[in-house]
């Protein structure tokens, strides 16, 4: 039976994990914007301005986050299952944020701009390199929000939320 320090330690972890990840993302999306060798598959990203769909783009966040996925459960089982589905939740949440923005950005409604397509857009080697949230962006001061929705944007055709490439 699992008792309410348990569960909010769960909890806890959950929140740290998925908030962590966001952080990291960022990180690493800079650190691939000054670093070659580090970002040479991110170039041709930026060339392409494409995603790799939803399934492949997650396959990509959980193996460069494994270790520290695992690392959890060395201090308990239930810090590890709450950082673990964290942890998922937060790959989840990236790779669908992340091919949305590159095939329906006028759908990213939790965020005022979406940055990673606005990144892509006008080329922004120095700002907005959040992916699935803009909050570090802030924090860090690399957000740079500019007048993104144009006729480009406002001419596509009506899509849901869930019409996009999944792999």
């Amino acid at each position: 039976m699992l008792k309410a320090s348990d569960v909010s330690l769960a909890v806890f972890c959950f929140t740290l994990a998925f908030v962590l990840a966001s952080l990291l993302e960022y990180w690493l999306h800079r650190l691939m914007h000054v670093s070659k060798k580090v970002g040479a598959r991110h170039l041709e990203h930026h060339r392409k301005n494409i995603g790799q769909g939803v399934l492949w783009e997650f396959r990509d966040y959980i193996q460069g986050a494994i270790v520290l996925i695992a690392a959890m459960f060395l201090y308990s089982w239930i810090a590890g299952i709450g950082w673990l589905l964290g942890s998922l939740a937060y790959a989840a949440f990236s790779a669908y944020a992340h091919q949305l923005q590159h095939e329906n950005p006028t759908k990213c409604f939790w965020m005022k701009m979406p940055v990673h397509y606005v990144h892509h857009k006008y080329g922004m080697w120095d700002h907005n390199f959040g992916l699935a949230v803009d909050w570090w962006d802030k924090v860090f001061g690399t957000y740079k929000l500019v007048d993104w929705l144009t006729e480009e944007e406002l001419s596509q055709p009506e899509r849901n939320l869930l019409q996009l490439r999944w792999w």
